[in-house]
């Protein structure tokens, strides 16, 4: 025992023995360890399918729109934001986080698996699809409990880098998503049957397994022979203040609710603007770039797989800077200015405007793809003389009583796939210039450099903040606040971006972000934390110090006793 005790001080783990054992230093961290993947997952399910949620939603349902997709991207925090107070609760009042997150789990791999299995449903698709992501955020609501539970099982010497490496599973979760849905892009539109004419493992339905398969491991780690809580911040806390009661060691410790909220409210700017990318790049590149589906999706997985090599970069360099630099300067002059830059990036200035199709021949050659691939009526009927007229700039001609599939495809331009550019309904498309293809790249970069340090920066600020009190219901806060902005970032960026464009979309956000850099800033010295183990709330704090004073060169053992505040 004593050689493992020393092995550990010769690592440089931060082991203290009046706090736990050595094996309940184990277990604390493999708790911990669990804790990660957890976060990961459900940041991975949620980014997974993001990018592609559209070409899927408009393979099932031509009709949908993109106003409709917003909804179902926003549907996933919209159910993470209502529970996520709830799960902070639970966890709190019942002292454990592992029933709370394996229910969690349960309704996740309930969702994923509707997600994967919208085919089955030949009406109401399109809602289908809007309650399994909302499903998918209903489970996600156990981030606040894997928070606060972070926080009761960390030192204060130990939160930094725990809430970087959380915040490194969040955001590789956000990224390796959208590079697996890159992955299976070869699995093509028709991939295999896993029920014949039913049902199809594709590009769109292949992430919901997957979701699944990863969701059956998490429920197995937190079973009790892996997962056991370990909660030492109290101990310490008590250590420190020589107190034997946890309830009035934190209850002795107030925190400062301006800072609190400000972080919340910090917490919710990143991660709206980060939402906005997450949200319009799929979109975004078919429109001004002119990409296709499948093009889009692979080439927007590629790219936020290698910004996530990028991002990982900037996690070790966090605790290594937070030594150095004070944190709140780091998060106001690194993760929210390269944010502010990031946004103005994307502004379009000069140039041609983008590619443009017509956005009504596209939906009538998609809906009769599947009548005639799908058997699928729909509630008004086409206008086959007036679709062949249009047809015949692009010398095709509608056969009406065909039935060979590459035929069909090949007369209505893929279903309407093979018509890129900006859809005619987008008016502004005409007159503003399009986002060039660097001017993406360096925009997202930029992105994905400042908002891991941002955000992680804001949660180890904001847990420091609070002490050592149980944490759930204010993580559920901050979870909340998080949620809230997935909410509304999707529904205002898509409604924005559809109406307005892109210089109403990113210059707004612009303003966002630079509004709230100059808050942080002014109020710096207010957010600084405090280690709020180490202070007595203004009480009196005697310090003894033993004195040995020389009088005629004789040593003697008077002791002065120095009272002071």
């Amino acid at each position: 025992m004593e050689k493992i005790r020393q092995l550990l001080k010769r690592n440089n783990v931060d082991f203290d023995e009046n706090l736990e054992t050595v094996q309940e230093h184990r277990e604390r961290w493999r708790s911990i360890y669990v804790v990660y993947f957890t976060m990961f997952m459900m940041s991975l399910g949620f980014s997974i399918v993001v990018t592609g949620v559209w070409p899927y939603l408009d393979k099932l349902d031509p009709t949908a729109g993109k106003e409709f997709m917003g909804l179902i991207v926003a549907a996933n925090p919209f159910g993470q934001m209502l529970f996520s107070p709830l799960f902070g609760w639970w966890s709190n009042k019942f002292g454990s986080i592992r029933t709370p997150v394996i229910s969690s789990l349960l309704i996740f791999t309930t969702a994923s698996s509707i997600y994967s299995c919208l085919e089955l449903f030949n009406s109401h698709v399109k809602h289908w699809m809007l309650w399994s992501r909302f499903l998918v955020g209903v489970s996600s609501a156990n981030v606040a409990a894997c928070r606060a539970y972070l926080s009761a099982a960390t030192k204060y010497s130990e939160r930094t880098k725990a809430v970087s490496m959380i915040s490194l599973a969040q955001v590789l979760g956000f990224v390796v998503g959208p590079a697996i849905q890159m992955a299976v892009v070869h699995l093509g539109d028709q991939g295999i049957w896993l029920w014949p004419k039913k049902l199809r493992l594709n590009m769109y339905t292949a992430p919901g397994w997957i979701n699944v398969f990863l969701a059956l491991i998490n429920i197995y780690l937190f079973m009790p022979h892996v997962f056991r809580e370990h909660k030492i911040a109290a101990k310490e806390a008590m250590l420190k203040q020589g107190k034997d009661n946890e309830k009035a060691t934190w209850k002795g410790i107030k925190p400062d609710y301006f800072g609190a909220w400000t972080f919340i409210i910090a917490f919710f700017v990143m991660v709206f603007n980060f939402m906005l990318m997450e949200t319009l790049g799929t979109p975004l590149t078919m429109d001004q770039l002119g990409w296709s589906k499948d093009h889009s999706i692979w080439y927007m997985g590629l790219i936020m797989l290698v910004c996530a090599v990028f991002s990982i970069c900037t996690f070790p360099l966090i605790p290594i800077l937070s030594k150095k630099f004070s944190e709140v300067k780091l998060m106001i002059w690194i993760g929210f200015l390269l944010m502010v830059l990031g946004r103005i990036s994307c502004i379009p200035f000069v140039g041609p405007p983008p590619l443009m199709y017509d956005v009504d021949l596209r939906t009538n050659l998609s809906i009769f793809c599947q009548q005639k691939l799908r058997n699928l009526s729909h509630d008004y009927r086409l206008d086959y003389a007036g679709l062949n007229a249009t047809l015949q700039k692009y010398d095709r001609y509608l056969f009406l009583n065909s039935t060979h599939e590459a035929q069909i495809r090949y007369m209505t331009f893929d279903c309407g796939d093979d018509l890129l550019g900006c859809p005619s309904d987008q008016e502004w498309c005409q007159k503003v210039p399009a986002i060039t293809f660097t001017q993406f790249i360096f925009c997202y970069v930029l992105t994905v450099l400042g908002y891991p340090i941002g955000i992680t920066l804001i949660q180890t600020l904001f847990s420091k903040l609070l002490g050592s009190r149980p944490q759930g219901v204010w993580m559920g806060l901050m979870t909340g606040s998080g949620c809230l902005s997935r909410v509304m970032g999707p529904v205002f960026v898509t409604h924005v971006y559809k109406e307005y464009g892109t210089v109403w979309t990113f210059g707004m956000t612009s303003v966002m972000m630079a509004v709230s850099l100059l808050w942080l800033w002014y109020f710096e010295k207010r957010l600084e934390p405090k280690d709020p183990s180490d202070t007595h709330n203004d009480e009196v704090k005697s310090v003894e110090m033993e004195l040995f004073v020389n009088r005629d060169g004789e040593e003697t053992g008077d002791v002065i006793k120095i009272m002071s505040r």
